[in-house]
């Protein structure tokens, strides 16, 4: 494994970590972004059972991402080496394009592990990544959606920003 992949398993290794210890804050911050963001759209009315059901995809979609960066199962998201057409159909699938975040992330990673480092140091530069960069696709999600908010991207949405105040508390 080359430097630069290796700082990116370090990368998701200590979101994984944050997103673990921070559930409850996880959680938290998932309700109150919920509410506000449907207190500021003109989504129709939400009853207290529609609301749940929001609630609970997000938190479905934070335990989803945690496991995403999981280090014992990164390699299925990250490693895989997808045909195009199986990349043509992810692309389809989401309704954002986080190929331009994913290449900016790389870019800086090779830059870092350019310099070099040694093992005790992946964890501070892994950090660093995450503080200037952010949680991968977040910022992807978060600009598909206020370009264009709808209902079916809300739970994405909540999650991205959920995650991103988390790390950046």
């Amino acid at each position: 494994m080359n430097s630069t992949a290796l700082l990116l398993n370090a990368y998701y290794e200590v979101l994984h970590d944050l997103l673990v210890e921070n559930k409850s804050r996880l959680t938290e911050a998932a309700g109150s972004l919920l509410r506000e963001e449907l207190k500021n759209r003109s989504f129709g009315s939400f009853n207290r059972n529609k609301y749940d059901a929001y609630l609970d995809a997000c938190l479905a979609f934070i335990a989803e991402r945690t496991e995403m960066y999981n280090p014992i199962g990164i390699q299925y998201t990250i490693d895989r080496i997808p045909s195009g057409l199986a990349q043509e159909l992810e692309l389809q699938l989401n309704f954002y394009d986080s190929r331009s975040e994913f290449q900016k992330l790389k870019d800086a990673a090779a830059e870092l592990a350019q310099k070099g480092f040694s093992d005790d140091q992946l964890p501070q530069l892994a950090a660093r990544l995450i503080a200037e960069h952010g949680a991968f696709p977040d910022k992807s999600i978060i600009s598909a959606y206020q370009a264009n908010p709808t209902l079916n991207k809300l739970p994405d949405y909540i999650t991205a920003l959920s995650i991103e105040k988390t790390i950046k508390a």
